[in-house]
């Protein structure tokens, strides 16, 4: 029996994007929303897909974060003071879809979870989010997105 689950998480944390000109590219928070739904085959002997709490810890790793790109130069000053999460690019709504769509494989991965995201929604405001639709199982990933 396939089966499609819906996980929310808000979280709060700040980004800035290096390579944006305009207000974006000044440091600034946001109450941002995450939107995960994953299908496949529940667990014989729990009847579980995945807990949903493994959901919520991908997502939290950025609640309460500075999240930079990692060759921003902000990053050294910053890290004086506290952790930054960082990125392999400006911290997009869209390259933080991908990441995290990324991390969920990997903890499916780890667990003997087989199933697929089949999207994400990252909200970076209450009207606007970038949406990933991503159909692929972990076995049909390329190497380069694992």
């Amino acid at each position: 029996m396939k089966v499609g689950i819906y996980k929310e998480v808000q979280i709060d944390a700040s980004h800035r994007l290096l390579h944006y000109k305009g207000k974006c590219a000044s440091l600034h928070g946001h109450r941002w929303k995450v939107e995960v739904w994953i299908e496949g085959e529940p667990d014989a002997k729990t009847n579980i897909l995945i807990d949903y709490n493994l959901i919520k810890q991908v997502v939290a790793k950025y609640d309460h974060q500075i999240i930079l790109n990692q060759d921003d130069p902000m990053v050294a000053a910053i890290r004086q003071l506290q952790q930054v999460v960082t990125t392999p690019g400006d911290p997009t709504s869209e390259l933080l879809a991908l990441i995290i769509r990324n991390d969920l494989y990997e903890i499916c991965k780890t667990q003997g979870i087989d199933a697929t995201v089949t999207r994400i929604r990252v909200w970076e405001s209450p009207n606007a989010y970038a949406e990933l639709k991503t159909p692929e199982t972990l076995s049909e990933l390329p190497d380069a997105d694992r």
